[in-house]
């Protein structure tokens, strides 16, 4: 019996697949490789001391999803495959519908046939949109202002109502706010392709010497700095959240929806000073002009996920920084020698 992490090789599912197999958890992993790398999987063999068994397809061929069913004993779904960039979801919609949405309705229609009722998906704080921090699992969405938001409030939709049509269906929702940092031991990490889309990423580009400097988008915001402000939270803590959703699941059916965050705000300009200090580095940026759609402040309120899921997010800024550097800084081509 195995857990299939869709998207299993990328940033998120990678540390996902560790913190289940160190719980003892069997997984799967199906990756079509667009924007993950397969030696992560050596990697996670390295950090656990266990192989996983992986997949090479696309979740929207029904028939190579079909494959991994009939194949091994699935008795839950972690959805992370889909496209990511917010950039690009603006310059090619049409990819992004039909590559997130057609996925998430393939795997669906699969599970069902098969019997498999329980369902992690990765959804996003974007599907907020412009709303007052701190937010909350009942703050209001839909007004989402990218192409991949709108995916995620799609799906989300989705999936409430296949709950209200199949009462043995049991989906959690987790959005989560910004995940930043790598596994401690520096094996695995975010590997973004081209200039990153993320602070974090084009943080460590930067230090490593990638590139020649930190653009900060906008100084003139109301914050306390007048940098943007963001919730970010270890990806090791992220992946601890999936782990307690999926337990969660087989004890319960319907849809729930939990926010994955810290609680807590920082600025970009508090996370150029934490990651210059705990890495000992200095970190030169410049003020550019505001990116269009970029928002003020974005913070969670976590409580729910507490309560419901035990869960909460345990490591701090510094350990954020911290990890975040430690990946590049053994691993500075990412997964490629």
């Amino acid at each position: 019996m195995a857990i299939l992490l869709t998207g299993g090789a990328g940033y998120i599912g990678s540390h996902t697949a560790v913190a289940f197999l160190d719980a003892g958890v069997d997984v799967v992993l199906a990756d079509n490789f667009d924007n993950a790398s397969p030696k992560v999987l050596d990697r996670i063999e390295a950090i656990t001391g266990k192989k996983p068994k992986c997949v090479r397809a696309d979740m929207c061929d029904k028939q190579a999803v079909e494959k991994i069913f009939a194949e091994n004993e699935i008795t839950g779904v972690v959805h992370f495959a889909g496209y990511k960039a917010v950039g690009e979801s603006c310059r090619k919609p049409l990819k992004y519908y039909r590559n997130n949405l057609d996925s998430a309705l393939t795997v669906l229609e699969v599970m069902k046939k098969h019997g498999c009722t329980r369902f992690v998906f990765s959804s996003s704080a974007t599907v907020y949109g412009d709303q007052p921090a701190p937010l909350t699992e009942s703050t209001h969405t839909g007004d989402c202002s990218n192409p991949y938001g709108w995916t995620k409030y799609m799906i989300e939709q989705i999936l409430k109502t296949a709950c209200d049509a199949d009462p043995d269906l049991s989906v959690v929702l987790l959005r989560y706010f910004n995940p930043i940092g790598a596994h401690p031991s520096g094996m695995i990490g975010d590997n973004p392709n081209g200039i990153p889309n993320n602070l974090m990423p084009y943080v460590t580009q930067v230090a490593v010497g990638k590139l020649p400097r930190l653009n900060i988008f906008g100084d003139d915001y109301d914050t306390p700095d007048g940098t943007g402000v963001r919730d970010y939270i270890h990806v090791c803590d992220l992946a601890d959240g999936h782990l307690a959703a999926i337990r969660y699941a087989e004890n319960h059916v319907g849809c729930e929806v939990f926010n994955l965050g810290t609680g807590v705000g920082y600025s970009v300009l508090d996370i150029v000073k934490t990651f210059s200090r705990v890495n000992n580095l200095d970190l030169p940026y410049a003020i550019a002009p505001r990116r269009p759609g970029d928002l003020a402040t974005v913070y969670a309120d976590p409580k729910k996920a507490e309560t419901v899921l035990g869960w909460t997010a345990k490591r701090t800024l510094d350990d954020m920084c911290r990890d975040s550097w430690n990946w590049p800084k053994q691993n500075p081509n990412g997964y490629e020698e």
